[in-house]
């Protein structure tokens, strides 16, 4: 097993179907009314430079359905790198608490957390990548399609972290993915390069195009994120004008398969990437979704620090 989950790329297409199925496991005993305690005596730090509803919530409560503690910690509280050093903020955090998860801006960060870190780093979203909700995302479509493998999955709108993690997620595990974005704004060079790697071991069919109408033909899933992330908020007239033709609108919807089904992250600026009707429709899981964060990062949870204490 690996120390941290900074990024599905570290690890093979075995070690991420057994954080899936692990994750089935707990869902159906949650479902069942079971209680689960491998996480007693435990305590999470959460460690978010960034503001979240969904990455913290489902950390949070998943930590205590698995019998732990969590200890919230905001920007302003650490100040990573201005305050104290980011590798002396990581030794602080390992003799006190069993685990981390950082919600910040820069992969370097979180990967020099994790490099003076003797707890496990678990990434809660950078601006390069997003694991946690890729993870969850291929366990919601495991659950509806029942099976990943040759999976056609669209991608419309901007090359982002959640793109870059899907990318390596579609490549590990055998899916055909297709992103649709306006010409630069595309995923991480570096990123993509790592996933055609893996793309040339599982099969998998990885392409960026410019119309969506050519990524979404025949595609199982129609996926979609926000075209302004946070902390580009100052772009956010432009974006809306450059991505105006990559909106997942009903017309769009008509062009993949008859059974697709719409995905996003959330949160979802209703009217921009997405419509009402579609995020509202038949179509959509994506409240599906935002559960089983609740249920991939338990299994991450439980992988990473339910051993031998520190």
């Amino acid at each position: 097993m690996k120390k941290h989950f900074l990024t599905l790329g570290a690890f093979t297409n075995g070690e991420l179907t057994g954080f899936l199925e692990r994750a089935l496991v707990i869902k159906a005993a949650h479902k069942a009314g079971k209680r689960m305690s491998p996480l007693k005596g435990k305590t999470l730090g959460l460690l978010f430079e960034k503001p979240s509803l969904r990455t913290r919530v489902t950390f949070e409560v998943g930590m205590r359905q698995l019998g732990g503690d969590s200890l919230y910690m905001g920007a302003h509280e650490v100040q990573l790198g201005e305050r104290e050093s980011v590798s002396d903020v990581a030794r602080n955090f390992s003799r006190w608490i069993d685990g981390l998860v950082v919600r910040t801006f820069y992969q370097e960060v979180i990967e020099e957390l994790a490099r003076y870190s003797t707890i496990p780093v678990i990434n809660g979203l950078t601006n390069l990548l997003h694991p946690c909700q890729a993870l969850s995302d291929m366990l919601t479509i495991l659950e509806k399609k029942g099976r990943l493998k040759g999976i056609r999955v669209a991608y419309l709108g901007d090359g982002n972290n959640v793109a870059n993690s899907w990318l390596l997620a579609a490549g590990i595990m055998g899916m055909d993915f297709a992103i649709a974005c306006p010409k630069g704004y595309e995923p991480d060079p570096n990123v993509f390069k790592l996933a055609r790697k893996k793309a040339a071991a599982s099969g998998a069919r990885l392409n960026v195009v410019r119309e969506p109408e050519e990524a979404v033909r025949n595609a199982d899933i129609l996926y979609t994120d926000v075209w302004t992330s946070m902390g580009q908020e100052r772009e956010a007239i432009r974006r809306r004008i450059v991505f105006k033709d990559y909106q997942v609108n009903p017309s769009l919807v008509r062009r993949a398969r008859k059974d697709a089904m719409v995905m996003h992250c959330l949160p979802a600026h209703r009217g921009e990437e997405i419509t009402d009707e579609v995020l509202d429709g038949p179509h959509s899981i994506v409240f599906d979704q935002a559960e089983n964060r609740l249920h991939a990062q338990k299994a991450l949870l439980e992988a990473f620090l339910a051993g031998p204490g520190k």
